[in-house]
């Protein structure tokens, strides 16, 4: 029994195992337990190993690679049209298996133990804003139900709400002005944690060439740069910048048939966090550009006269993008004079 393929399904618990030869014929089907996969895998002779990109994926491509196997990661959605049957893991795993053999098949880098750590700290920041802007709208619509109407942002909110609640004075129940202050509290506490997320960040993106090469590109700061060296990892896995900037969905959805194309809006394919984090940077590099017309990217000032705002942001993290992979994979500097031709 020669095994050549492998189709692994994982689990928390129960993985299971889909093993073809060299011809395709099916030599193995097997459940293991998480107890028994290094074992099974380390007197397994080396072979390819696919697993769906999910929950704990980039740690067993690690540590199968060390195994001296070749895993390749596959996103779940290339996978499910090779399940023939009702879905098991059974199926799955056979379906993996036949998936990975494909000459066309599209795969994902796996991550170091670096890159996840990063990651992490962005995910558990991205939590914390999202916390607090929840915190800050239920603080506003709570003081909006006494007469008490405040400014849009968080900043605004923080600093007058006191002043606020000063000036109310005994028109306020004394609760209501305790639960306020309690409230203002918290959000401060996420404040500090965000912070303190984000001086991590900060503090490793300055150790990584790459990251800072990215954050030369006009509306790329820290967060978005590490954001993406992280995630993308190998950007030698895309053919060209256009590649990449379909991988993360900002490109049109196509949806042609009869020789008719038809692009309609944006795919918002892959990792949304980046992708929301490129389009905030498109919208900070059109201030600049409204504000001092001709001081930045000229196409995009000519773009801005025709277009709404929010197009033209969608195009210009289009090109932020192709940019970041080609500083990326040629390993070097931003050119503004190049970045202008459009």
């Amino acid at each position: 029994m020669q095994i050549t393929t492998i189709g692994l399904d994982l689990a928390k618990r129960v993985f299971q195992v889909h093993a073809v030869d060299s011809s395709g014929h099916t030599v193995l089907v097997k459940q293991l337990k998480r107890s028994q996969m290094h074992e099974f895998f380390a007197n397994l002779t080396p072979c390819v190993i696919g697993m769906e990109a999910c929950a704990s994926a980039h740690y067993w491509g690690r540590e199968l690679t060390r195994l001296g196997h070749d895993v390749r990661l596959m996103a779940a959605q290339f996978v499910k049209p090779y399940v023939k049957t009702n879905k098991n893991d059974a199926a799955d795993a056979q379906a993996i298996c036949e998936a990975v053999s494909r000459p066309s098949m599209r795969f994902v880098a796996i991550k170091s133990v670096d890159q996840q750590a990063v990651l992490s700290m962005h995910r558990a920041r991205d939590g914390l804003v999202r916390a607090r802007s929840a915190l800050a709208n239920q603080i506003r619509g709570l003081l909006a139900e006494f007469g008490l109407i405040m400014p849009i942002g968080v900043s605004a909110l923080r600093r007058q709400t006191p002043t606020l609640l000063d000036e109310a004075g005994d028109r306020l129940p004394l609760p209501f002005v305790h639960l306020i202050e309690d409230l203002l509290t918290h959000m401060d506490e996420q404040q500090r944690h965000i912070q303190a997320f984000e001086r991590q960040i900060v503090q490793w993106h300055r150790a990584h060439p790459v990251s800072m090469r990215l954050a030369q590109i006009p509306g790329i700061g820290p967060i978005t740069a590490s954001a993406l060296v992280a995630t993308v990892g190998d950007p030698h896995l895309f053919k060209n910048g256009r590649q990449m900037a379909a991988w993360l969905g900002l490109v049109p959805r196509q949806h042609s048939s009869g020789g008719k194309p038809m692009l309609l809006g944006i795919s918002k394919r892959g990792d949304g966090y980046l992708r929301k984090l490129l389009l905030l940077g498109a919208h900070s590099a059109l201030l600049r550009i409204r504000h001092q017309p001709g001081s930045g990217q000229s196409w995009a000032d000519r773009l801005l006269r025709r277009r709404p705002v929010n197009v033209v942001a969608t195009a210009v993290a289009n090109k932020h993008a192709r940019i970041a992979w080609a500083l990326m994979t040629e390993q070097c500097d931003y050119d503004p004079a190049l970045a202008q031709v459009g």
